[in-house]
């Protein structure tokens, strides 16, 4: 049945219902008619994009901040200068004389910084509610994660998380939530609205401690003249705050969120886009920013980073996160599943990428290193350090990455590097003679088919029907299957040329190497120079352009230097004409890039042999890619410890 179309009087009265539910949320914030009290939680973009859309919807005439007034004229300061990112720190002695400090991240991902940032932008007034102290109550929260807010109201978001804020855990907390109520309630009648902000675990607390109290009651709320409290409230000596800029290496330990997500944030900040699901989607122009720079540095080395490998690696990721119960991914499960799907030197490049932040900039101020919990800063030294604005707690986890070697140590490697012993590291000789084993079958196959041929049914379907050939006769009736011999003879000589007209001046190192044991081929090769990339001591890395094989493996002369091939004139003529000139079979398999060419069919004939192409686009580029790299070994013994410097492309 067909709904019928609502009345004007339905319309009006679904459109008075949602305006009621609206107005119903709003007031979840609103403690006052002239104030509101708005929960936040610290270190997350999506949580500072709710907050920042809830402010431009709701008027009011001043911010209330859960910082100390001494910390205005730093954080101001601080605040004009973004979107570069810097911290504020002050100082304190304990009663045991240990300097200690509170840190306030100028981090746009900071929703307070968010909101001070537009509040300061729309000439609205600012006040400092916190106390001045040398500490600061634990107010971290394992909560869930933020990105859901972006799929409901900020309103409704934290209802939701009501049931798992704990009761205020000590006298100290208590206090401070009622020294943040009296600083409230002093601030009535000289603004019509005011909105402050709390941390989440405080803002049942704060709340009810307004409606408690209607004027400033607590003892523990004595303000002196300049609105910090008396001294008899704190104990350790408290130095002005000061403008710290922090390491461009170490911003990942002070931001919320993954510098390269702030970054996106800021971008789209300036270019007025979307901002919502930043958190998610900026995974992809991470993995793309990635990918640029791991092709920069490994070249014709790097490993075909395809869009299906992304998605697919994209996907891993969704799974682990949603295992570890929540919505967007740690750097932690970003670069494992990068290391597990594409190799150690593209989980590197994940991680510089992420900690890479395109607004980073010279600020006149002292330079800070962040680390976990502390600061490393220029006179003072390692300081352990709290942060006024905690985010949810952190488990940090270690990850292992064989990371490349720096610029002096290959220096002093390529110094010892004896150039009369080379060897192969066994694990490749295996996966490249198993590929080897591959192409030779496909190429039995082709001579196979070349063979094959069609006959009339009479009493068995032999190798199964020829569509072809039946229609071709359909007009009699008759049906047509295929006949195909068994493959005949044997190919011992096989050839890969990865590289379409190598440059000899690119592969300039060539040589013969001869098999270890039964299992092995003969291999003769042209590939890059190894010294130009040296891992380890006596481990190098080289790149092949061609190669010949021979199976069974059988002592032949040196190619590159044999005179009977100076026929030759290009590389892979000289391989060919090796592999025509030794091979025992006919046939010889040959894997390129297109069919051989003139040049190439000639040197067969001249040795009576025939050249079986295999199309190179049969296989797939990242399996290609990964046979074509393998590693030089300075001798035999280098292999007990090389499995140490090699690390997966």
């Amino acid at each position: 049945m067909e709904q019928p179309p609502l009345t004007q009087n339905q319309t009006m009265s679904s459109q008075n219902a949602n305006m009621d539910a609206a107005n119903l949320d709003r007031g979840v914030m609103d403690c006052f008619p002239w104030l509101a009290v708005v929960p936040v939680i610290h270190g997350s973009g999506s949580y500072a994009v709710a907050l920042r859309k809830f402010l431009l919807d709701t008027p009011f005439d001043a911010l209330a901040v859960p910082l100390p007034p001494s910390f205005a004229s730093a954080v101001r300061e601080g605040v004009d200068r973004l979107p570069i990112v810097s911290a504020v720190v002050q100082m304190s002695v304990d009663d045991h004389e240990r300097t200690q400090g509170t840190i306030v991240p100028i981090d746009p991902c900071q929703g307070v910084i968010a909101a001070l940032r537009l509040a300061w932008s729309e000439h609205k007034a600012v006040e400092w509610i916190d106390p001045e102290s040398a500490t600061f109550p634990d107010a971290s929260l394992l909560l869930p994660d933020p990105f859901a807010v972006e799929q409901t109201s900020l309103e409704r978001f934290c209802c939701a998380l009501l049931p798992a804020i704990p009761p205020l855990a000590s006298q100290e907390a208590l206090a401070r939530v009622e020294f943040l109520a009296d600083r409230l309630l002093g601030l009535r009648g000289r603004y019509r609205k005011v909105i402050a902000l709390c941390h989440l675990s405080d803002w049942p607390w704060l709340r009810q401690a307004l409606r408690a109290r209607t004027i400033p009651t607590s003892a523990n709320a004595t303000i002196s003249s300049q609105g910090k409290l008396s001294p008899r409230d704190h104990q350790d000596p408290l130095e002005d705050p000061v403008n710290y800029a922090v390491d461009s290496r170490t911003q990942v330990f002070l931001q919320g969120e993954i510098p390269f997500i702030t970054a996106l944030y800021e971008r789209a900040r300036a270019q007025l886009e979307d901002d919502a699901r930043l958190g998610v989607e900026g995974l992809k122009e991470l993995f793309l920013a990635a990918r640029a720079s791991y092709r920069a540095d490994l070249g014709r080395r790097a490993r075909q980073i395809t869009p299906m490998l992304i998605s697919q690696c994209l996907k891993y990721i969704r799974n682990q996160t949603l295992m570890d119960r929540r919505m967007t991914p740690s750097l932690y499960t970003i670069v494992r599943s990068a290391q597990q799907m594409m190799g150690d030197m593209f989980a590197i490049h994940i991680v510089n990428a992420a900690k890479e932040y395109a607004f980073d900039d010279y600020l006149p101020w002292p330079t800070m290193k962040m680390g976990i919990d502390e600061g490393d800063f220029p006179n003072e030294g390692v300081i352990p350090l709290q942060s006024r604005l905690p985010a949810s707690p952190w488990e940090w986890k270690n990850l292992e990455l064989n990371r490349p070697a720096v610029k002096q140590d290959k220096r002093k490697w390529a110094s010892r590097w004896n150039p009369y012993q080379q060897c192969s590291w066994p694990e490749e000789d295996t996966r490249i003679e198993s590929f080897r084993n591959r192409i030779v079958e496909r190429a039995r196959g082709m001579i196979g088919a070349d063979l094959a041929r069609s006959e009339k049914f009479s009493t068995s379907l032999m190798d199964g029907l020829d569509l072809r050939e039946t229609l071709r006769h359909w007009y009699d009736g008759s049906l047509y299957v295929k006949v195909q011999p068994p493959s005949i003879g044997h190919l011992d000589a096989t050839i890969m040329l990865f590289d379409h007209e190598p440059d000899p001046r690119e592969y300039a190192w060539r040589a013969t190497w001869f098999a270890e044991h039964m299992e092995e081929s003969t291999l003769a090769f042209f590939a890059t120079p190894f010294g130009k990339e040296i891992l380890g001591p006596g481990v190098a890395v080289s790149t092949y352009g061609g190669a010949m094989f021979l199976y069974p493996p059988r002592p032949i002369d040196d190619i590159w230097t044999d005179p009977r091939l100076d026929f030759a004139d290009t590389l892979e003529q000289r391989l060919v004409a090796a592999a025509c000139m030794y091979a025992q079979s006919k046939h010889i398999a040959l894997l390129s890039h297109a069919a051989p060419g003139i040049a190439l069919r000639q040197i067969a004939k001249r040795f009576r042999r025939k050249l079986v192409h295999v199309p190179l686009h049969h296989f797939a580029d990242s399996v290609v890619q990964q046979l074509r790299t393998f590693h030089v070994l300075n001798g035999k013994h280098v292999r007990s410890y090389a499995a140490h410097f090699i690390r997966k492309v």
